[in-house]
Protein backbone atom coordinates (compact mmCIF):
# COMPACT_ATOMS: atom_id res chain seq x y z
CA UNK A 1 0.00 0.00 0.00
CA UNK A 2 1.42 3.67 -0.68
CA UNK A 3 2.09 6.07 1.83
CA UNK A 4 -0.61 8.53 2.72
CA UNK A 5 -0.20 10.28 5.70
CA UNK A 6 -2.74 7.96 7.20
CA UNK A 7 -1.96 5.80 10.41
CA UNK A 8 -2.28 1.91 9.34
CA UNK A 9 -5.03 1.76 11.12
CA UNK A 10 -6.93 4.59 9.50
CA UNK A 11 -6.02 3.37 6.21
CA UNK A 12 -7.27 -0.30 7.51
CA UNK A 13 -10.66 1.99 8.39
CA UNK A 14 -10.78 3.83 5.22
CA UNK A 15 -10.05 0.40 2.98
CA UNK A 16 -13.00 -1.85 5.27
CA UNK A 17 -15.45 1.25 5.04
CA UNK A 18 -15.49 1.78 1.42
CA UNK A 19 -15.80 -2.29 1.15
CA UNK A 20 -18.94 -2.08 3.07
CA UNK A 21 -20.57 1.61 1.40
CA UNK A 22 -19.54 0.16 -1.91
CA UNK A 23 -21.16 -3.09 -1.64
CA UNK A 24 -18.10 -4.98 -1.57
CA UNK A 25 -18.73 -6.45 1.68
CA UNK A 26 -22.19 -7.33 1.74
CA UNK A 27 -24.01 -7.67 5.29
CA UNK A 28 -23.49 -10.85 7.06
CA UNK A 29 -20.17 -10.87 5.24
CA UNK A 30 -17.27 -11.81 7.42
CA UNK A 31 -14.13 -9.76 7.61
CA UNK A 32 -11.33 -11.70 8.28
CA UNK A 33 -9.01 -9.70 9.75
CA UNK A 34 -5.73 -11.61 8.17
CA UNK A 35 -6.96 -11.60 4.90
CA UNK A 36 -7.34 -7.63 5.00
CA UNK A 37 -4.00 -7.11 6.76
CA UNK A 38 -2.23 -9.08 3.83
CA UNK A 39 -4.20 -7.03 1.13
CA UNK A 40 -3.38 -4.11 2.80
CA UNK A 41 0.01 -5.55 4.09
CA UNK A 42 0.02 -4.87 7.66
CA UNK A 43 -0.71 -6.92 10.76
CA UNK A 44 -3.66 -7.48 12.24
CA UNK A 45 -3.15 -5.33 14.90
CA UNK A 46 -4.53 -1.55 13.10
CA UNK A 47 -7.43 -4.22 11.48
CA UNK A 48 -8.44 -4.80 14.83
CA UNK A 49 -8.33 -1.41 15.86
CA UNK A 50 -10.02 0.12 12.27
CA UNK A 51 -12.89 -3.10 12.91
CA UNK A 52 -13.14 -1.79 16.83
CA UNK A 53 -13.91 1.84 15.23
CA UNK A 54 -16.81 0.36 12.81
CA UNK A 55 -18.26 -1.42 15.27
CA UNK A 56 -18.72 1.85 17.23
CA UNK A 57 -20.38 3.06 14.20
CA UNK A 58 -22.79 0.03 14.10
CA UNK A 59 -21.43 -1.06 10.81
CA UNK A 60 -19.97 -4.10 12.24
CA UNK A 61 -20.93 -6.44 14.88
CA UNK A 62 -19.29 -9.38 16.37
CA UNK A 63 -20.59 -13.08 16.58
CA UNK A 64 -19.79 -15.64 19.05
CA UNK A 65 -17.64 -18.78 16.98
CA UNK A 66 -18.12 -16.24 13.70
CA UNK A 67 -16.00 -13.16 14.36
CA UNK A 68 -16.29 -9.24 12.64
CA UNK A 69 -19.66 -9.36 10.24
CA UNK A 70 -21.08 -6.81 8.20
CA UNK A 71 -24.28 -5.37 10.05
CA UNK A 72 -27.12 -5.63 8.22
CA UNK A 73 -29.94 -2.85 8.29
CA UNK A 74 -33.25 -3.34 9.02
CA UNK A 75 -36.37 -0.88 8.99
CA UNK A 76 -36.54 -0.28 12.32
CA UNK A 77 -32.73 0.86 12.17
CA UNK A 78 -33.25 2.79 8.95
CA UNK A 79 -35.61 4.63 10.55
CA UNK A 80 -34.13 6.13 13.26
CA UNK A 81 -30.90 6.73 11.20
CA UNK A 82 -33.15 8.94 8.88
CA UNK A 83 -34.77 10.29 11.95
CA UNK A 84 -31.61 11.60 12.93
CA UNK A 85 -30.12 12.28 9.48
CA UNK A 86 -33.39 14.40 9.15
CA UNK A 87 -32.05 16.24 12.39
CA UNK A 88 -28.79 16.97 11.05
CA UNK A 89 -29.00 17.41 7.64
CA UNK A 90 -31.83 19.79 8.26
CA UNK A 91 -30.16 21.98 10.95
CA UNK A 92 -26.87 22.10 8.56
CA UNK A 93 -28.81 23.14 5.45
CA UNK A 94 -30.43 26.22 7.32
CA UNK A 95 -27.18 26.97 9.37
CA UNK A 96 -24.80 26.75 5.93
CA UNK A 97 -27.25 28.59 3.49
CA UNK A 98 -26.66 32.03 3.93
CA UNK A 99 -23.11 31.09 3.32
CA UNK A 100 -24.22 28.98 0.15
CA UNK A 101 -22.08 31.28 -2.99
CA UNK A 102 -23.96 31.38 -5.98
CA UNK A 103 -21.33 29.38 -7.64
CA UNK A 104 -22.44 26.83 -5.22
CA UNK A 105 -25.53 27.05 -6.01
CA UNK A 106 -25.08 26.80 -9.61
CA UNK A 107 -23.07 23.33 -8.87
CA UNK A 108 -26.42 21.65 -6.72
CA UNK A 109 -28.34 22.82 -9.89
CA UNK A 110 -26.12 21.36 -11.91
CA UNK A 111 -26.31 17.87 -10.24
CA UNK A 112 -30.25 17.91 -9.88
CA UNK A 113 -30.41 18.15 -13.53
CA UNK A 114 -27.84 15.38 -13.75
CA UNK A 115 -30.65 13.58 -11.30
CA UNK A 116 -33.62 14.69 -13.48
CA UNK A 117 -31.72 13.29 -16.47
CA UNK A 118 -31.24 9.94 -14.49
CA UNK A 119 -35.13 10.01 -13.86
CA UNK A 120 -35.94 10.45 -17.31
CA UNK A 121 -33.47 7.99 -19.13
CA UNK A 122 -31.89 4.93 -17.68
CA UNK A 123 -32.60 5.19 -14.40
CA UNK A 124 -29.58 4.17 -12.46
CA UNK A 125 -30.20 3.76 -8.44
CA UNK A 126 -27.10 3.51 -7.31
CA UNK A 127 -25.79 6.81 -9.76
CA UNK A 128 -28.97 8.62 -8.27
CA UNK A 129 -28.02 8.15 -4.94
CA UNK A 130 -24.04 9.47 -5.48
CA UNK A 131 -25.41 12.22 -7.08
CA UNK A 132 -28.33 13.03 -4.24
CA UNK A 133 -25.19 13.02 -1.82
CA UNK A 134 -23.58 15.39 -3.79
CA UNK A 135 -25.98 17.71 -3.92
CA UNK A 136 -26.71 17.77 -0.21
CA UNK A 137 -22.84 17.95 0.09
CA UNK A 138 -22.45 20.85 -1.76
CA UNK A 139 -25.30 22.68 0.46
CA UNK A 140 -23.38 22.21 4.08
CA UNK A 141 -19.73 20.62 3.53
CA UNK A 142 -17.79 23.49 3.73
CA UNK A 143 -19.38 25.77 6.08
CA UNK A 144 -20.50 23.15 8.60
CA UNK A 145 -20.13 22.68 12.69
CA UNK A 146 -17.69 19.65 12.54
CA UNK A 147 -19.48 17.72 14.99
CA UNK A 148 -22.52 18.13 13.49
CA UNK A 149 -20.83 17.28 10.02
CA UNK A 150 -19.55 14.30 11.60
CA UNK A 151 -22.70 13.11 12.39
CA UNK A 152 -24.42 13.48 8.99
CA UNK A 153 -21.33 11.15 7.74
CA UNK A 154 -22.18 8.32 10.51
CA UNK A 155 -25.47 8.40 9.38
CA UNK A 156 -24.74 8.27 5.58
CA UNK A 157 -22.10 5.24 6.45
CA UNK A 158 -24.49 3.65 8.72
CA UNK A 159 -27.28 3.53 5.70
CA UNK A 160 -24.39 3.16 2.78
CA UNK A 161 -25.71 -0.53 2.27
CA UNK A 162 -29.72 -0.01 2.50
CA UNK A 163 -29.85 3.72 0.90
CA UNK A 164 -28.07 2.02 -2.32
CA UNK A 165 -30.97 0.34 -2.91
CA UNK A 166 -33.67 2.55 -1.65
CA UNK A 167 -34.53 4.22 -4.86
CA UNK A 168 -34.55 0.67 -6.56
CA UNK A 169 -37.50 0.09 -4.01
CA UNK A 170 -39.48 3.09 -4.56
CA UNK A 171 -38.49 4.85 -7.96
CA UNK A 172 -41.22 7.22 -7.60
CA UNK A 173 -39.58 9.22 -5.04
CA UNK A 174 -36.70 9.94 -7.39
CA UNK A 175 -39.02 12.49 -9.39
CA UNK A 176 -40.49 13.76 -5.95
CA UNK A 177 -37.11 13.92 -4.60
CA UNK A 178 -35.70 16.51 -7.33
CA UNK A 179 -38.42 18.66 -7.68
CA UNK A 180 -38.24 18.78 -3.38
CA UNK A 181 -34.17 19.96 -4.21
CA UNK A 182 -35.55 22.75 -6.37
CA UNK A 183 -37.84 24.23 -3.79
CA UNK A 184 -34.81 23.62 -1.90
CA UNK A 185 -32.36 25.61 -4.12
CA UNK A 186 -34.97 28.24 -4.44
CA UNK A 187 -35.81 28.77 -0.84
CA UNK A 188 -31.97 29.14 -0.24
CA UNK A 189 -31.08 31.64 -3.23
CA UNK A 190 -34.20 33.72 -2.16
CA UNK A 191 -32.95 33.98 1.43
CA UNK A 192 -35.89 32.37 3.25
CA UNK A 193 -35.23 32.30 7.10
CA UNK A 194 -33.70 29.60 8.87
CA UNK A 195 -36.98 27.78 10.08
CA UNK A 196 -38.53 27.55 6.68
CA UNK A 197 -35.16 26.17 5.16
CA UNK A 198 -34.42 23.76 8.21
CA UNK A 199 -37.88 22.41 7.40
CA UNK A 200 -38.09 22.02 4.16
CA UNK A 201 -34.78 19.78 4.45
CA UNK A 202 -35.46 17.83 7.40
CA UNK A 203 -39.30 17.07 5.77
CA UNK A 204 -37.32 16.33 2.21
CA UNK A 205 -35.34 13.42 3.97
CA UNK A 206 -38.76 12.31 6.03
CA UNK A 207 -40.31 12.02 2.67
CA UNK A 208 -38.03 9.93 1.65
CA UNK A 209 -38.03 7.41 4.44
CA UNK A 210 -41.60 6.83 4.81
CA UNK A 211 -41.47 6.68 0.90
CA UNK A 212 -39.75 3.56 1.51
CA UNK A 213 -41.34 2.24 4.88
CA UNK A 214 -44.42 2.32 3.40
CA UNK A 215 -42.66 -0.10 0.49
CA UNK A 216 -41.61 -2.54 3.18
CA UNK A 217 -44.81 -2.21 4.73
CA UNK A 218 -47.25 -3.30 1.50
CA UNK A 219 -44.13 -5.52 0.44
CA UNK A 220 -44.35 -7.70 3.90
CA UNK A 221 -47.96 -7.96 4.31
CA UNK A 222 -50.08 -10.95 4.05
CA UNK A 223 -53.06 -12.07 2.51
CA UNK A 224 -54.82 -14.64 4.03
Amino acid sequence: MQPTGLSKADQAHQHVLKGITTGHYQPGDRLVLSTIADELGMSVVPVREAIRRLQTDNLVQFERNVGATVTGIDPVEYRHTMETLALTEGYSTAQCAPLVTQETLEKARGINEQMRALVAHDFAPEKFTELNEQFHSALFEHHQNPHILDLVHRGWNRLAALRSSTFSFVPSRAISSVAEHEELLKLIADGAEFSIIESAARNHRLNTLHAYLDHHAKSTTIDF
